[in-house]
């Protein structure tokens, strides 16, 4: 007797090859972000001259960020009018340019202080870009996920970006390795970005297969009926827009802490040893990584909400505890480097879920690029500089309650989010 499979449920596959070239314009802005961070300690003096080059490397970085909103606010509506892909498209040129611009820009000892200014605009296209790809990426990866598998589907974007950077440490690992400071300061620095930009032509080729969402086909309508959109999120969602700030804010503050600014601070201010922290950074990353799909599952079964609270009140008692920590030797830096970032993919692996469940389509990633990249530029774009600024001080440690208060307003925020697992979107 064959027994019959009728009515049996369908089993769910997952469209990898979507969600990866979904995810991979991302991947590559965070590697160019993360590569700027921790190779400044090798290239500041090629563009800035004196003592002040870390910092006016770091002041150069900060400034790009405050581009971040306006191309989160032009390329969002941009998303919202016209389609998520041709915006994704957009958005990967423009970075991998910037990316290969920086890795083939002549020094200040050659051009003078064209060299900064050249650079400056290089990264101020990187921020513009940025800012636009966190949403536009994020609306895709929730608009095309069924309902109960949002955070499975919203994982793949920090599976990416998390190997990028993971890619970026170990490239960073390496060249520490195999170089001595004086050829990484003459041109080891430049590989990385021209790297990038090898990269870009990568993402770009596999963008041009993706679809257009549904969600956007059947809203685009009431998408351009919508006058003055950036008002109307604060008129007709300012619950949402104070959550999305309130989350964002630690988030931010996360990732430049364990993927930026943790690098130099380690090496210039405690006297680790640079190859231990490359080293820490990259094992660390490859667990942040691994654990951002089960994450996005467990987010599925149990809720969004428990996990962001749980992360957030774990970083407000632990992070200047684990600050401690951040001095010579190997096990002393894996110890903060895999704690903080294995918390932190309790976020990171529903990220694009819970901002694309804030806000209806016709104005998804508009809202989303705006708020979240004013306040990735508020709180993300000053951190490597804050952190520097208050080592030269002789007062470090504040930063790190300067994140533990991040942490405690956060939890505050999270208490009063909804739970949107297996919720439609609007």
């Amino acid at each position: 007797m064959v027994e019959s499979n009728v009515g049996a449920p369908a089993v769910h596959r997952l469209p990898v090859r979507k969600l990866f070239a979904a995810s991979v314009g991302n991947a590559l802005e965070w590697f160019d972000w993360t590569i700027y961070a921790t190779f400044s300690i090798y290239f500041a003096t090629a563009f800035f001259p004196g003592e002040l080059a870390q910092i006016n490397t770091f002041a150069t970085y900060a400034l790009a960020f405050f581009f971040r909103p306006l191309g989160g606010m032009l390329i969002g509506r941009f998303a919202d009018l016209k389609g998520r892909r041709p915006a994704m498209i957009f958005t990967i040129v423009l970075m991998a340019g910037g990316s290969a611009l920086i890795g083939l820009l002549p020094t200040y000892e050659q051009i003078g202080w064209l060299a900064p200014l050249m650079l400056l605009l290089a990264r101020i296209a990187q921020g513009l870009s940025l800012g636009g790809e966190v949403s536009n990426a994020s609306a895709y990866l929730g608009e095309i996920a069924p309902p109960a598998r949002r955070g499975r589907y919203s994982s793949f974007f920090y599976i990416s970006t998390g190997s990028a950077v993971l890619l970026a440490s170990v490239l960073g690992f390496v060249l520490a390795r195999t170089m001595d400071d004086a050829q990484l300061q003459s041109w080891g620095w430049r590989l990385p970005f021209l790297l990038g930009g090898v990269l870009g032509v990568i993402g770009l080729w596999l963008r041009t297969s993706l679809e257009e969402t549904e969600q956007f086909k059947e809203n685009k309508t009431t998408a351009r009926r919508v006058r003055h959109p950036l008002i109307t999120t604060l008129r007709a969602h300012p619950k949402a827009v104070g959550q999305l700030v309130g989350f964002t804010m630690l988030s931010t503050l996360c990732y430049y802490t364990f993927f930026s600014a943790l690098t130099p601070f380690a090496v210039e201010s405690r006297g680790a040893d640079d190859v231990d922290v490359f080293l820490a950074l990259s094992i660390a990353t490859a667990i942040f990584v691994a654990l951002q799909y089960p994450m996005g599952a467990l987010s599925d079964r149990f809720g969004r909400k428990p996990q962001l609270m749980v992360w957030s009140a774990a970083m407000a008692i632990l992070i200047v505890p684990l600050s401690t920590l951040v001095r010579p030797g190997l096990l002393n830096l894996l110890v903060v480097f895999c704690v903080g970032l294995g918390l932190y993919t309790a976020m990171t692996s529903i990220a694009p879920a819970i901002m694309s469940e804030l806000f209806p389509t016709s104005l998804r990633a508009l809202g989303i690029g705006a708020w979240y990249n004013l306040t990735v530029a508020t709180f993300g774009g000053t951190a490597p500089l804050v952190i520097t600024a208050l080592a030269n001080a002789g007062v470090a440690g504040a930063f790190f309650w300067y994140v533990a208060a991040g942490s405690a307003v956060a939890f505050l925020v999270i208490l009063t989010l909804p739970e949107t697992n297996r919720s439609e979107l609007r």
